[in-house]
């Protein structure tokens, strides 16, 4: 059925665009919102991935306490033309294992602010290997990184500073802080049905602007950047998704285009590394208030990341290019 939602967000085009945006209509105009329960309610192109259809779409999930052992509760869909808020309780796992084949092909570009937990939850919940993602949080920090600007560790762009950002969007998102609170109080807050005003508006809003922020961000980003981009995104999505078989039955990492051959020297190739931590090391691992794992950090050239509550608790995941992986290995090794 469809959800109209009374709360109409925009984003202005900048003034020195030139010309429309390919999705200047749905996001001057209010789009329609579609909470969908059948396989049937989803569009023919997102269902039947196709080389001679390829979609962009703006993606994310909603649960409870979203990882392995929550529960995905929601995938919010963002097309040109309308949102598809995808009901994973009504639903069930048919409709998800609908959506199986899009959210697996290359031929669909999902657009995703920190795709980690979202992956890992439909890999355990609903054996979906999530693949093709543009994270947008990981594209933000590569823009930054060839304008010069270094982050300090730990210092990752919000969703909500993306859309405050004027050179992707200029928007404030206060509806964001208010869900937050509502979360805070009620974990269960997206279990409940039927879905509220505030819930379907929130969730829409989560997704609406990201097809136009890819759009910004491929327009800045040059063709090294562009491959980092899609090698980060492939191994964001599966390191919380740590199995027996070492990542055997994902798709294989993007290969590296021919173009970023210098003198015959390629560029260091990006991993993932897995380190499991001795029981009752971890406290090691991450020192007192954090000043251990912070000091390898700003050491490394790599991204350092701790399941932590959620889990795994015993693993340590380590990504970036191999020598700095294998580095901050030999640290953490020390340390334990």
């Amino acid at each position: 059925m469809a959800f109209a939602s009374p709360h109409q967000t925009y984003i202005p085009l900048p003034s020195d665009s030139g010309g429309q945006h390919p999705d200047h209509a749905a996001l001057l105009s209010l789009v329609p919102i579609y909470i969908v329960t059948h396989a049937s309610q989803l569009p023919k192109d997102f269902l039947v991935p196709s080389p001679v259809r390829q979609l962009v779409i703006g993606f994310d999930c909603e649960g409870v306490d979203l990882c392995r052992h929550g529960s995905l509760c929601i995938m919010q869909l963002a097309f040109p033309d309308a949102i598809y808020l995808v009901d994973a309780i009504q639903g069930g796992e048919k409709l998800m294992k609908a959506c199986k084949p899009a959210l697996e092909s290359t031929y669909i570009t999902k657009v995703i602010h920190d795709c980690k937990r979202d992956s890992e939850a439909l890999y355990f919940q609903f054996g979906i290997k999530l693949h093709n993602v543009v994270d947008s949080q990981i594209a933000y920090s590569l823009i930054e990184e060839q304008q010069g600007r270094r982050r300090s560790p730990d210092d990752y762009i919000s969703f909500v500073g993306l859309l405050a950002d004027p050179r992707y969007c200029g928007i404030s998102y206060l509806e964001k802080k208010e869900v937050r609170v509502l979360l805070k109080q009620d974990p269960k807050f997206w279990t409940y049905r039927p879905l509220s005003e505030l819930m379907v508006r929130a969730a829409a809003d989560d997704v609406r602007f990201l097809p136009y922020i890819y759009y910004k961000m491929m327009e800045e980003l040059n063709e090294h950047s562009l491959w980092k981009l899609a090698v980060r995104g492939a191994l964001y999505c599966r390191c919380f998704c740590v199995n027996d078989n070492e990542y055997a039955d994902w798709p294989s990492l993007p290969n590296m285009p021919e173009n970023l051959m210098v003198d015959g020297k390629a560029p260091e190739e990006e991993i993932l590394s897995v380190l499991e931590i001795p029981q009752g090391k971890m406290g090691c691992v991450i020192g007192r208030k954090g000043a251990s794992i912070l000091s390898i950090k700003q050491c490394c050239k790599a991204e350092i990341l701790i399941g932590g509550a959620k889990g795994p608790p015993d693993m340590v995941f380590i990504i970036g290019p191999v020598k700095e992986v294998r580095k901050a290995e030999a640290i953490l090794r020390g340390r334990i």
